[in-house]
């Protein structure tokens, strides 16, 4: 067996908001110039906060670490829904927001708590016949997508000012909290829809570890083999 380097693991990434899920895992191949780079789950593009990058022979694990449950920090604004569910859509609708309590929203957020069925949004990277959703949705084209069994640990709601109220939520891989916020906008009755998230956790890893990306694009090869959690140790944690 090809014997292990400083640079087959995984490197902790607090992702700004803009750039896409690949285009820090092509930043950080061309600017180390590291063969095998790879991510373990998807952020929106102005989503911000922990991504999981795998080095060399840690994209090995991507299918495990990615299977790890998740935290999410948001901020969701009601009275409007848009098309992708985020701020990044089109305005369908706009209705006025009643005078909700923090307490009223926690009791419409723990009506999602547990298991249910999620209809991924028409904007997302789900393929339908090897073309990513997003790009049927750009040219006004919806299909039917598979429901998909997901699991909400936790979902509560801190501080409400209208119409923004911040939440922070656990759940399963693959939720789509965009459209637990567009949904719970719906059972209100006034609609909602995210305009801000941070993925605080994902597994055992938490977004205070993270470097910001920026920062790690400035360092050395020596220094980025220091932030490097080892693959050894990445196959013992269970």
């Amino acid at each position: 067996m090809q014997e292990l380097t400083p640079l087959d693991g995984a490197l902790l990434i607090d992702k700004p908001a803009g750039p896409t899920s690949h285009d820090v895992v092509d930043a950080i191949r061309r600017r180390f110039r590291i063969k095998k780079v790879g991510h373990c789950g998807t952020l929106d593009p102005n989503a911000t906060g922990l991504l999981i990058i795998v080095l060399g022979r840690g994209t090995k694990l991507s299918e495990r670490l990615m299977s790890d449950d998740k935290v999410y920090e948001g901020t969701a604004k009601l009275g409007e829904t848009t098309s992708s569910y985020d701020a990044d859509g089109d305005l369908t609708a706009s209705l006025p927001v009643p005078p909700f309590t923090l307490d009223q929203l926690n009791e419409s957020a723990a009506e999602f708590v547990g298991d249910t069925l999620q209809t991924p949004p028409m904007v997302s990277a789900i393929k339908k016949d090897g073309v990513p959703l997003y790009k049927l949705a750009r040219k006004g084209i919806e299909v039917t997508r598979e429901p998909r069994l997901i699991h909400v640990y936790s979902f509560r709601f801190s501080h409400y000012a209208e119409p923004l109220a911040q939440f922070r939520i656990a759940c399963t891989k693959g939720t789509y909290v965009r459209s637990l916020v567009h949904d719970l906008g719906q059972k209100l009755g006034c609609g909602a829809h995210l305009t801000a998230l941070r993925r605080a956790s994902s597994g055992k890893f938490d977004v205070a570890d993270a470097r910001p990306l920026e920062e790690v694009l400035q360092l050395s090869e020596s220094d980025l083999k220091s932030l490097v959690i080892p693959f050894l140790k990445l196959t013992a944690a269970g």
